[in-house]
């Protein structure tokens, strides 16, 4: 059974293959501009910055030099129910220097379409068993975000041997630049 989070809980993650699905709706815009989220990872070392820049997985990078790291493909749109984004995660394979994941969900050119998270609702990240499918963990974003344009939905980390998972919650405005300077 799913352990559902509040923000700032931990919990451990003991499948070494699991999935990541992200998932929102939008409102509907007064910008005439349609949506466009876009889920991003940041393979950090103990120092919290990348590893290298491929390991900055995203739309136009979708694996980890590793392989242990794998994005599915962008959704433009978001329509649908369940995760509009996923992203597949192997411990088995991950190079020893990472002791962070970080995913961040973006708002594509936010600023010129005038648009932020508190015209998004029902986000939501899970991570499930690549095996069985059984959800571990699932943590629903209550905030209301209303001028942020990024939000760091969770981090899955490394202590003592152990991965775990916090539900972070946190936005940003700025964007996925902001992330960049952060992590490099």
């Amino acid at each position: 059974m799913a352990i559902n989070l509040q923000k700032g809980q931990r919990e451990n993650i003991d499948a070494p293959k699991f999935t990541i699905g992200l998932g929102w709706d939008t409102n509907n815009s007064s910008t005439g501009s349609a949506f466009d989220l876009d889920a991003s990872i940041f393979i950090l070392n103990d120092q919290k910055k990348l590893v290298s820049d491929e390991n900055f997985v995203f739309y136009n990078n979708l694996v980890s030099p590793d392989g242990a790291v794998e994005h599915t493909g962008d959704n433009l749109t978001g329509d649908g129910d369940g995760d509009d984004e996923q992203i597949k995660v192997d411990l088995t394979k991950i190079d020893p220097r990472v002791s962070e994941i970080c995913v961040v969900v973006t708002i594509h050119d936010a600023e010129n379409r005038r648009q932020n998270f508190g015209q998004v609702r029902n986000s939501f990240v899970r991570i499930f068993d690549a095996v069985t499918n059984e959800v571990i963990l699932k943590y629903e974003l209550e905030e209301d975000f209303s001028i942020e344009t990024a939000v760091e939905f969770g981090r899955i980390y490394k202590r003592e041997g152990k991965w775990k998972f916090e539900a972070v919650g946190m936005g940003m405005k700025g964007g996925l630049q902001d992330y960049l300077n952060k992590y490099q």
